[in-house]
Order: C-alpha cells, then structure tokens, then sequence
C-alpha cells in the first residue's frame, strides 16, 4: 500500500486550484446565498509562524465549508502595512519604510500561499498602496465636510529625542520605549473624529450582535464607552491660598452621589487650572505636576502606579452639610479627560480613593453597608462596592443604592448646587501622528482660508525622503510640504501629520468588496457582501480596532457611502499558540528547531543541537519571534505536510483557547493524514459486502456527517476534528462492508475532511474515482432517522435522585422500559436497603424513567 507523500501531493493540488482560479470570488447576482469570512489582516513583518497560521486556517474551514454547502464565498488578503515598525526599521537598517515593507508582504505572501488557503489573492491590497490610501483619503474629507473631523489642541506623550508624540503603551516607566529620553506632557494641535457622536448608538447596537459575539468583547465595548448616569456638583472654595486667586466652585462629576456623605477629600487632575494655578506659587505643587506630566495617561497605567497626591491647601464646604468642609487635594490618579478633572473621595466605596485616604491618613468613613450589617459596619484595606443600604446619611438613610442616587440628585437640582446628567468615558478619536510612514492627512494650511481640502487625491507620500535627523521628514522636507491654497491660490502648506494606523484598518473590509472602484466603496458590492458575516481574530483587538470599524461604518453609512452601520455581524476571538522557550546559560533564546530534549523518566533535559551546550527549558509562552520560540509554514511542510500542522492547531482544544504546539502532536495528526489515505487507497468498488455491515457503516456515516456539520457550524473545530478520528475508526472496523457502502463513507469522508486538510481530501477524491475536485463537491446531507442513535440512555430516577440507568433501543415499547428499569440491579439495591417497593412508574419516551416509591 503507498504512503501519502505530502511533499509532491500539496503543490500539485494547489497548482490545480491556481490554474482553475478557484478562489476568485464570483461576480454579480448569482442566485445563490452569500457568505463573507474575514480574518484580521496582518501587518507584514516579514515572517509568519504557527500562531498567525491558527487565525487563517480557522478562516479557511468556514470558507470552505460555506462554499461546499452553496454559499458565493468572499475570502479576501490584504495587509496593514503602515505603521512605526517600518519606519524604525528605516532608521536602524538604512532602507527606505516602502521597500522594507514591500519585500516583507511579498515573503509572507509565499508564506501564507503555502498553507493551502482558499483566498481570492486578485482582491489582495496594501494600506500603503496609493490606490488604497487616496480612497481613504477621499472619505476622510466627505467626513470632513461633514463635521465629523476637526482640530484642537490636545495633551500627548512627546519625545523630546526622536521628536515625536508615543501612544501611552510606548511610555515605559515614564520614558521613551525607544529613544529612553524622559517623556513630556505637551499641547498640540491635533486632528479628532467624532466618535463620541455616535457613543449612544454603539451601545445600542451592541445588543443586536448577542448571540454572534463573545459576551465579554460586548461588554469590554460597552465599558470603553463608559456610559454614568451621575450629577455634576458644585464645591464651594471657603479657603484657600492667600496669594492664589479663586472665586468660582469646583465642579465634580460624579457616579455616586450617594455616598456624598461619605467624603473626606476632593483630588483635581494635575493639569486642572486651580492645580497649575497653585503650583505657579508653590514649589512642591509644580514638582509634583511635573512628576505626574512625566507619566502614561493610560488608565493601566494609572491603575498600577502608586497612588500619589499633594495638599492643595484649598477646602470646600459640603453641599449636603454646610458646617463641614473637606480638603483639596491633586492626584496622579485623576484624568483632566474626564468630567471636568476632579472627584470627591469617598474611600470606605472605591478602592483607589481608599488607598490614596490610607496613604495620607485621611478620613474613611462608610456610608453604605450590605445586608446583615450593623452600624458598625467599616473597612479595612478593601473598598465595599456591592449593593446595600445607605447609613450614617442623614436624608438618605435607609435607601438602597439606587433611590439614594435618585435622592440626592434631586436635592441638588432643588438646592442650585448641580444637576443630574450623562457622561461618557469615550473620548472623541485624536487620529494624528507626527510620522512619516502612514496616510498623509489630505488638508492644505491656508493663512487666509484655514484648514482646505487638498484639491486633487490622492496625496502621496514623497519617496525623498531621510531619517537622519529626529522628528518627521514631512516637516523638512524641502518641496512636498509647500503648495497654493486650492481656495483662493495663495502660498500654503500642507498637513504634515500622518493618519493614526487604525483609521486604516476602518474599513478594510469594505474596500474588499471591489478593491478596483473608482469610489471608495461601490455601493452595489458593498449591498452584495457587507456586513461581514464571520470575523476572526485575537482579543487584543477586542475593543480599539473594533470600535473604531463600528463608528466609521456608521460614519460612512450616514454619509451614503455605504449601508452597513454594523460592519461584522459574527465575531470569533481565537485562542493562541504557544510553545515552550529555550535559553542558554548567557540569556539568548534558542529555536526549537535547534533543540533536543531528552527524558528519563519525569525529569526532561535539553541542548542546543548546534553547540551542544545545555541550555532551559523555560515557560510556555506565545509564539514569539523575539524569543525564538516559533514554528514556520516551511518547517511543517518539510517536515509533516501543511496539512498535519494545519490538522493540530485546530485539534488539540477547543479555538477560543490557547494550544500548546507539541512535536508530537503535529506528529500525530501526520498519522492520522497517513490513516486517512490508507482508507482511500486500500478501496476495492468491486468489493462484495454483507448486508448488515453495509447497514452499520452507512448509518455511521451519517452520524459523522451530521456530527462534523454541526461541530463546523458552532466553531466547534476540535470537536469536528474528533468526530472525523472516531469515523475513519469505524470505516476500518468495516471491512466486511461491500464497494458501495464503502463508497458512500470514503465520499462523505472525503468531503468532511476537506475544509481542515485540504489538498489530502483532493488526493482522496481522486483516487475514489470521482470527477473534478472535492473543492466543487456538495457538501455531504444527513439523514435525520439513520443519523439517530440506535440506542439511548435513560436515567433512573427514584423519588428525585439518579439512583442508576438503563440502555434501551430507542422507542422501545413503554412495557418495556419499564420492565428493564424495575430490573436494575441498582435499583433493586436500593429497594431493598432502603425497605421500600414502586408505587408509581412514569416513563418519559427516550429520555427518563421517573420511579416512586414508599
């Protein structure tokens, strides 16, 4: 019998598929239902390995199978290929960003290509393509028309050694992650998008994807956005320093205005005008607003870090008690972006409140207790958050929660001093970047006409560029920059600032849709394909990258771009592979490829094959390039066929969790590549059966058929997968089965296996003598009575409590269930311990056996 060889079967098939080009996604209205699968596009880094494969593969069995099962299937690649790495990557190598990301696309391209997947590579484009970003820009200035794009100043994290504002996750202990230099707080002037516009409607439209989306990414959404119901409370300032003039109260928003009479203290952002005011004429105040100006403003950040603050020397009188006054404090945990940059502190209620009052030994004092609690009721080093009722109150005592929120707003409406109101944590979307490599802001700087359209699109980006000095090259560049006003033709220049790389990632998908149009979005394609109907990718991307989509969709929805303010309709967030590290004894990483390990017993040791030095084996961690800790297409396919690794990253759990990639895992799912072939390639047609074997292997195989459909269905991969190790079990076991029973088993084996190993289930087809490729093949239908089980279980029930169960054909007579379950040895056990005898026997058809009994 000849072994499968994937090294020749998996070119050969994929050269067939490319001759017949038969992933090209098909044109016009075919009559036939449409369905788009989606995978987050990657950014070309150049390499891809195992981990990246997971995402792709999982891609590919939902395209697959939907095309199987009648579906017009939309399957596209394209890459995210602005950003800073590129741009780094010109300053530390001497290339240009252009080149260096061209030629990583065109190798992960050959990466991706050998791992069989069914992508329409004619819709394939790049970010950083012209053609792509002009398109992008176009939109932008329809937004812009439309209101939805404006400047104003705003703080940022600058660099003052690579001149250049860094995402909060680039400030590393207050400094530059690349450059090292301290990072300062500055005000520039900054491009936003008005998400905050639609803050409303994303919630609402979060609750139409229930069911399509993992509950947790809804509610991380949902969190992002931040809708408080609360009051806006005016403090009155009864003192303060002599030298420092203040007149007007200090507002606070709140969410909590029921633990009002809980408070000891007010803290003001360190940018907050009375803060900068009082540090003007104190030292130690602008010390402390210089640390805090030192920092990330990422609210991680501000979570991890001490709490610190400094006295203000300001107190204010309590609204609901006006013979007691609180003191004002900054803290480093207060954001000038939210409300109007102050809180009250209640620290018995809210744990940050209550680190800073425990640090600074102020006062904490509860005024809501849960239930069963006295008025003694107090805490220690953890705030008490949960439900309860109101004490120590005054007005309030007695209420839960809710109504005290309730009361103590319409007190301070009644008494002048706020009102109840909304807010919203989400910020509108500041999309500037001082880069060079990313989409050129498609606006010219008028003196005379201001903020102008540029005239003609698309604004390319100038190649002349260098980056031998800190900072953009836009900025000195000596021509690119300098144009007439497309207004009224005087000198100007243009936007030197770049587009934040999530603007382009907005509306990938819909540019997919025909990424040849003269539009940005084709509207009769958009009607055709969009929303998507399966979207899949990692969980870091839950919130930013998708909340950003939703909004621009519906931007471009209302501005008649298109008709799909929900742009993915299901999402799947997948797990990641992870492998095992290994280091040598002076810190390097080593690849697997270039390790043995080596056990006796329990205990596993290793060496670098290459220098034979002993080296630890360390944490399974994500795959990383970084820490060498990486399997690449190529290895796989060299060394198992793409199929097998294909075959394990979907196989050994389930996909919304991690997999640890394991030699012999990839190992076995080679074996069963190998079993699988066997089936085919030891089958007779002409083979003479035995009726009840042909009976037994037919109704098996559609047991499996709808087994894997609905494993398929419900993402389910590794259930599937398990499924079709039990059915090519079972085709074995059945070798007394004749020609055509086995027939229809290896075609609906065939066609099962073939979204997870592709070019093997071709191999197969052809060898069952079937014409054309499984790849057009229908997708394998059940039988609803011969998938049945034959058998089921019954559990036994006496008096309310499984005391054993009995196996019974399915319907069988109720006589005999009954007769069975009387006969139970546990049942009779119990009987008799226990001196009781049946009274009642209720037999519920092929589910439960309900005895009473006394």
């Amino acid at each position: 019998m000849a072994r499968y060889e994937p090294r020749t079967a998996e070119p050969r098939q994929q050269a067939r598929w490319a001759e017949a080009n038969a992933f090209v996604t098909p044109e016009g209205d075919t009559g036939r239902p449409k369905y788009y699968v989606l995978e987050m596009f990657p950014y070309p880094s150049g390499n891809i390995h195992m981990g990246h494969a997971r995402n792709y593969v999982m891609g590919d069995v939902v395209a697959r199978s939907k095309r199987a099962q009648g579906f017009d299937v939309l399957h596209p690649m394209g890459w995210d290929a602005f950003g800073l790495p590129a741009e780094n990557a010109a300053i530390e190598r001497g290339v240009h960003p252009g080149d260096w990301t061209w030629s990583n696309i065109a190798a992960m391209r050959d990466q991706l290509k050998l791992l069989g997947l069914s992508l329409d590579w004619s819709r394939e484009f790049a970010t950083c393509d012209p053609a792509y970003y002009g398109k992008q820009q176009a939109w932008f200035l329809e937004l812009f028309r439309r209101g939805l794009v404006y400047r104003k100043d705003s703080v940022v994290n600058w660099d003052p050694v690579d001149n250049t504002v860094l995402a909060n996750e680039q400030v590393v202990d207050g400094r530059g992650w690349r450059s090292g230099a301290i990072v300062e707080k500055r005000k520039l002037n900054q491009w936003f998008l008005r998400i905050t516009d639609y803050a409303d409607d994303l919630i609402e439209g979060l609750k139409t994807l229930e069911g399509r989306w993992p509950d947790k990414v809804r509610l991380m959404q949902e969190n992002w956005i931040g809708k408080s119901q609360g009051a806006n409370l005016r403090w009155e300032i009864v003192e303060a320093p002599a030298d420092v003039a203040v007149s007007d109260p200090i507002e606070v928003y709140t969410t909590r205005p029921d633990t009002l009479f809980g408070a000891s203290f007010l803290a003001l952002a360190p940018d907050h005008a009375l803060t900068k005011a009082i540090a003007a004429q104190r030292p130690d105040v602008q010390a402390f607003v210089d640390a805090c100006a030192s920092l990330g403003t990422s609210e991680a950040e501000i979570e991890k870090a001490e709490k610190l603050g400094v006295d203000l020397g300001v107190r204010v009188r309590h609204p609901f008690d006006p013979e007691r006054t609180v003191p004002v404090w900054s803290a480093n945990f207060v954001l000038s972006t939210y409300g109007s940059g102050a809180i009250f502190g209640c620290p018995a209620h809210d744990q940050r409140d209550l680190d800073f009052a425990r640090k600074y030994d102020l006062p904490v004092t509860p005024v809501v207790r849960p239930d069963g609690a006295g008025d003694d009721f107090a805490v220690g080093t953890e705030a008490y958050t949960g439900p309860g009722a109101l004490f120590a109150s005054d007005f309030l005592n007695g209420l839960p929660v809710v109504e005290a929120k309730a009361e103590a707003i319409r007190r301070i409406e009644a008494a002048g001093q706020g009102e109840g109101t909304t807010l919203y944590r989400l910020r509108d979307w500041g999309v500037s970047r001082q880069r060079y490599w990313g989409c050129p802001i498609p606006i010219v700087h008028c003196p005379s006409c201001g903020a102008v359209p540029a005239a003609q699109l698309p604004v390319e980006l100038p190649k002349d560029v260098t980056f031998d000095k800190p900072g953009n090259p836009l900025d000195r560049h000596p021509t690119w920059k300098h144009v007439t006003c497309p207004s009224c033709g005087a000198d100007a220049t243009r936007e030197t600032d770049t587009l934040d790389t999530f603007v382009d990632s907005s509306w990938y998908f819909a540019r997919f849709t025909d990424p040849k149009a003269a539009e940005p979005i084709q509207a009769e394609a958009a009607r055709r394909w969009l929303p998507v109907d399966q979207y899949i990718g990692g969980v870091e991307h839950a919130v930013l990258h998708l909340l950003y989509a939703r909004f621009i969709s519906r931007a471009l929805s209302d501005a008649g771009l298109m008709d799909a303010p929900e742009p993915f309709a299901g999402l799947f967030t997948q797990g990641m592979v992870v492998h095992e590290t290994y280091r040598r004894a002076d810190g390097a990483w080593v690849e697997p490829t270039d390790v043995e390990i080596t056990t006796e017993g329990t205990k596993r040791t290793a060496r670098q094959l290459s220098t034979g030095e002993a080296v630890t084996i360390g944490d399974i961690e994500k795959m990383s390039k970084s820490k060498k800790n990486v399997v690449a297409p190529h290895e796989i396919v060299e060394s198992h066929g793409v199929d097998a690794g294909r075959l394990f990253v979907l196989s050994d759990s389930p996909p919304e969790r991690d997999v640890q990639w394991t030699t012999g895992g990839v190992e076995g799912a080679s074996r069963f590549v190998q079993r699988v072939w066997a089936e085919f390639d030891g089958f007779d047609p002409a083979a003479a059966g035995d009726p009840g074997a042909d009976a037994k292997l037919i109704r098996e195989t559609h047991k499996a058929i709808k087994a894997v459909t609905e494993g398929v269905a419900a993402f389910r991969f590794n259930s599937a997968i398990a499924r079709l190790y039990a059915f090519v079990g079972v085709v074995r076991d059945h070798a007394a089965a004749g020609g055509v029973a086995r027939r229809e088993a290896l075609s609906a084996l065939a066609r099962l296996v073939a979204p997870f190993t592709p070019h093997l289930a071709e191999e197969c087809w052809t060898r069952l003598g079937e014409k054309g490729m499984v790849l057009d093949a229908p997708w394998p239908e059940h039988d609803p009575a011969l998938a049945a089980d034959e058998a089921v279980i019954l559990p036994i029930q006496i008096n309310g409590k499984r005391r054993g169960e009995i196996e019974m054909p399915r319907g069988a007579p109720q006589a005999d269930v009954e007769a069975a379950a009387l006969a139970n040895p546990q049942v009779q056990a119990y009987l008799e311990a226990n001196s009781q005898s049946i009274r009642k026997v209720i037999v519920v058809t092929d589910r439960i056996v309900n005895l009473v009994a006394g």
